[in-house]
């Protein structure tokens, strides 16, 4: 029996802060969208021509507080071929949260919270 990744959730505030985010910092784009017929959450799939898997950003219309991310030690690694263009990209938008030079990696943060890990092609 084999198994393969779909998708991560994650539940946003603001969704197109976050599309717009996912956009800018990563290249994601809308690949599909469900919305609930009683506009009570709206599901929006994320991705690129070469990504297996998915993101699915889930807004919910009753959330009135930010998400209790705990002591944010879960993250999605995102790997690139341009490594100093991404961290430059990503130092120009203010989202770089945690770095380590040791091993190669940095972290940003999406407009809820939510770190991304970006390393590069090895």
């Amino acid at each position: 029996m084999k198994f393969t990744i779909d998708h991560f959730n994650i539940n946003v505030l603001d969704l197109e802060k976050s599309l717009s985010f996912y956009s800018a910092a990563l290249g994601l784009k809308e690949i599909r969208r469900k919305e609930a017929p009683d506009g009570s959450y709206r599901i929006v799939f994320l991705g690129d021509d070469s990504f297996g898997s998915n993101i699915e950003l889930t807004w919910l219309k009753a959330m009135d507080r930010p998400y209790d991310l705990g002591d944010e030690e879960f993250h999605i690694a995102f790997k690139t071929p341009d490594f100093d263009a991404a961290h430059q990209r990503h130092k120009e938008m203010g989202c770089i949260c945690y770095e380590n030079t040791d091993m190669g990696i940095y972290f940003i943060k999406d407009p809820d919270g939510y770190w991304l890990e970006i390393v590069p092609e090895r």
